[in-house]
């Protein structure tokens, strides 16, 4: 644990109305749906993280679009258990197959009332929304 907010990224990545969810496999939100993203390493971009973190869970290369949502994720407990500061993209697919990797547990693309019906990290509902008003 520390004691500092830790910077992560999500990758919203589109195709045909549908979103790409990942089911976490481990760390805070294990076993919940949610975009493919992770943590900053020391001296990555957001921009060099969201694309390393697509490959690395989906299989895809993405071609990364704006930033359309910014918050935070901060676990229960006093002193809190984590604290994320997270900045979500906007992408396409640029190549690649989709396979599941790294700490996604599964992966499917859903319509965003689909995705709306599973079981989702607490930051998924307000950029499910976000993505919904975009594409609508």
């Amino acid at each position: 644990m520390t004691d500092k907010p830790v910077p992560g990224v999500g990758v919203a990545i589109l195709d045909g109305g549908k979103v790409l969810l990942i089911r976490r496999g481990r760390g805070p939100g294990a076993g919940l749906w949610a975009v493919p993203g992770g943590k900053v390493e020391y001296g990555e971009s957001l921009v060099e993280t969201a694309v390393r973190e697509a490959r690395e869970e989906t299989g895809y290369d993405v071609d990364l679009g704006p930033v359309i949502w910014v918050g935070e994720s901060i676990g229960p407990g006093q002193p809190p258990e984590w604290h994320y500061t997270l900045v979500d993209f906007m992408a396409s697919v640029g190549g690649g197959s989709l396979r599941y990797g790294d700490d996604a547990a599964a992966a499917g693309w859903f319509d965003l009332d689909e995705a709306m019906g599973l079981e989702l990290t607490p930051t998924m509902p307000p950029l499910l929304e976000v993505l919904r008003a975009m594409i609508e």
